[in-house]
């Protein structure tokens, strides 16, 4: 099943500890049906030094690494481009292409 929710778009989290924050999509995992949002979820995670000569380079310091967590697609809602709030996304297809289109205002997104 393919997400309504793409990289690059800006969401509004709407359950769980960062309810309310806003924030722009970094990456998603269709597969499990989750998304990484730009300052939302944050985890902290303990990553071993790479190699000596790395370090020595400041690449791969170790240490304890504050990172953003995944959050489920259904605890995220898309920023209508039109009002700036919330809204649900639904699919049109024009010319055999799939468009999304914003249910508050009936605009095409993208």
């Amino acid at each position: 099943m393919a997400l309504k929710i793409r990289r690059d778009d800006t969401v509004r989290i709407i359950a769980g500890k960062d309810r309310g924050k806003t924030g722009r999509v970094l990456r998603v995992d269709p597969e499990k049906h989750k998304v990484f949002v730009e300052g939302a979820n944050i985890i902290k995670r303990h990553i071993k030094p790479r190699t000596l000569r790395d370090t020595q380079r400041a690449q791969e310091m170790g240490g304890i690494v504050e990172m953003e967590g995944p959050i489920h697609v259904s605890n995220v809602m898309l920023i209508d481009p039109d009002s700036g709030e919330p809204t649900r996304i639904g699919i049109r297809r024009e010319d055999g292409k799939r468009v999304r289109v914003a249910k508050k205002s009936g605009k095409e997104i993208d």
